[in-house]
């Protein structure tokens, strides 16, 4: 039974009226009046604080002090998964009754309204704000901030590189605003900012206990084409690629993986710039030390090649172990040649131990050693007198440089290719690549090189020659070549003789021309300096003189006497020393 005990009736009630139905003493305008006036007045699309009075997966109950509550879809407040019942939030009015009597709110409206100055504000006092990661884009993630779509670029979501961006999606995190572009309303959040407050104390206390020298362990944040980062609880510190290994690496991913926990040593760190310098090969003995004792000059050793440059290739022969074979010690031969002619990168070579200096850890090799030096019986298998196939190498304006075998040079000089052709260039002759049997005449071990020749294949035709061209005999000739001094006259026994141009003349007067086939008499013949001195206008001037006999030698001596002179005019001074003595016997014989 109900205790009424407590319950006072209301003084000025009137029971009389109540029970007889009449009019109540206050009028129902006076009710909705008063009822009114405990609501609060809210007008439409207006923004206002409500209290959360409900919350579900669907749907959030906003009470505003309204005749009726409103329903906020749960989605508006994916951006705050902490919201519960008794929340104050911002509310957007649409609408103050649809259809079915329903308040319409909208929190995303009010946050927008709102928005622009709380963006601005949480960027001007640096103030950390919670936002909800929607979905990826390209370079990093949108983020809904203060019903805002902000952008977080990859880089800024952690301290760490970030390899799947996708489990971030749907996530509600907090953000530092870190830029803001009013024309374009353009939003740049950070989390990684928020992060490296956090560890930046912890760097000044790790930097703080640093010391050369000291081993910690890390773990591979990031690999590089030049080295390693190492995440040392905080701080980073980088291992450079040469710092890896003792041996050479190409690529650093050879040595460690990412997420890789490893134990490094520090080298070097500079507080101010907050570099610090890691080594992992530091850990392990350098393999120089640990080389065979009993390695030495004159041995023999198997390795790899690992890298090629034009002057050598550096070859190992352990792990860290690097001996370099010079480019002049891959071959006898002393023609100029890159290295990469003979080996490349990868290659198994064998090779010979030239120097060896352990205290500089420097090794130098070569492989030509692996061979007999040519040179060693150069007179047993090269001896004077002895024919060959040579190789043309290359030209010079005094003669041709050739090659026997690998490492055995030779030169052929401009003088020693003909007996009889006048060469002024060796590639008038021959080609650079082209064989060209030649004659060993002389041997100089010293500066290892031989002298050859190549007309020494053949007699020397002047000695037949000397036994043709007497001088007074007459020979058909054709004038092949005319210069101011005379013409060179091609001899149809072989060979070729000089006329100058006072003995060019023929009967009739007129000068010969070149083409032309005509009889030529020897007025000196010099087998020393291959010289055959002619005259056409001889042929028929002597025929004339000869019934006049003492006149004819008188004119003979004159006119043997100018031709020397004229020959004398083209000749060399080897040539003039020759009719010099040429003309003395004449004039002791008249």
């Amino acid at each position: 039974m109900a205790d009424f005990k407590n319950v006072q009736p209301l003084a000025d009630f009137n029971w009389d009226e109540f029970e007889n139905g009449s009019k109540a003493a206050v009028s129902a305008e006076e009710l909705q009046k008063a009822y009114d006036e405990t609501l609060n007045k809210v007008s439409e699309h207006q923004v206002v604080d409500g209290t959360v009075i409900s919350v579900d997966k669907k749907e959030v109950i906003v009470n505003i002090g309204y005749k009726s509550d409103g329903i906020i879809p749960a989605s508006e407040f994916r951006y705050n998964p902490d919201l519960k019942v008794g929340d104050v939030v911002e509310v957007y009015v649409e609408n103050q009754e649809d259809k079915k009597g329903q308040l319409l709110l909208s929190h995303k409206k009010a946050r927008l309204s709102k928005s622009w100055e709380r963006v601005n504000a949480a960027l001007e006092n640096e103030e950390v704000i919670q936002g909800y990661i929607k979905c990826r884009t390209k370079g990093g993630m949108i983020v809904d901030v203060f019903g805002i779509e902000a952008f977080l670029p990859g880089s800024q979501i952690d301290v760490h590189p970030i390899r799947d961006y996708d489990v971030f999606v749907g996530k509600t995190m907090e953000f530092k605003v870190v830029k803001i572009n009013q024309e374009f309303r353009n939003v740049v959040v950070s989390h990684k900012a928020l992060i490296e407050q956090e560890l930046e104390q912890q760097r000044k206390e790790i930097i703080g206990k640093l010391e050369k020298g000291q081993i910690l362990e890390g773990t591979v944040k990031n690999i590089t084409t030049y080295g390693v980062f190492v995440d040392l609880g905080g701080v980073d510190g980088l291992i450079h690629i040469t710092d890896l290994s003792w041996g050479r690496v190409s690529d650093p991913h050879e040595v460690v993986s990412l997420d890789q926990k490893i134990n490094v040593v520090i080298l070097d760190f500079d507080e101010e710039k907050k570099r610090i310098a890691l080594g992992l090969k530091q850990l392990t003995p350098h393999p120089w030390d640990a080389l065979d004792e009993n390695l030495k000059v004159g041995d023999h050793v198997k390795g790899k090649v690992v890298v090629m440059a034009d002057y050598g290739a550096f070859v190992e022969i352990a792990p860290g172990v690097e001996g370099l074979i010079h480019v002049s010690e891959m071959s006898w031969s002393q023609h100029l040649r890159s290295a990469q002619d003979f080996m490349k990168v990868g290659d198994e070579v064998e090779a010979v131990i030239l120097t060896l200096d352990r205290a500089e850890r420097k090794m130098s090799l070569g492989i030509k050693q692996l061979k007999e030096d040519p040179w060693e019986a150069i007179e047993t298998k090269y001896p004077v007198g002895s024919k060959h196939t040579a190789k043309v190498r290359n030209f010079t304006n005094f003669g041709i440089f050739v090659e026997l075998e690998e490492g055995v040079d030779g030169l052929i000089h401009i003088s020693d290719l003909s007996w009889t052709k006048k060469v002024k260039h060796p590639s008038e002759f021959t080609q650079v690549g082209a064989d060209i049997d030649v004659v060993v005449l002389e041997i100089d071990k010293d500066n290892r090189r031989l002298s050859l020749g190549h007309k020494q294949l053949e007699e020397n035709p002047w000695d037949t020659y000397e036994t043709i061209y007497t001088p007074g005999s007459v020979h058909t000739g054709k004038i092949t070549e005319m210069m101011d001094k005379g013409a060179v006259i091609t001899l149809n026994e072989g060979g070729e003789g000089f006329a100058t141009p006072k003995h060019l003349v023929k009967e009739d007067g007129s000068q010969a021309q070149l083409g032309e086939e005509l009889e030529f008499k020897v007025i000196e013949f010099v087998k020393e300096t291959k010289r055959i001195i002619l005259s056409h206008s001889r042929t028929f001037e002597d025929a004339k003189e000869e019934p006049k006999k003492a006149p004819r030698k008188k004119a003979a001596k004159k006119d043997e006497t100018a031709a020397i002179n004229n020959v004398a005019a083209s000749t060399t001074l080897g040539d003039l020393d020759a009719l010099a003595a040429l003309k003395a016997k004449m004039e002791k014989g008249e």
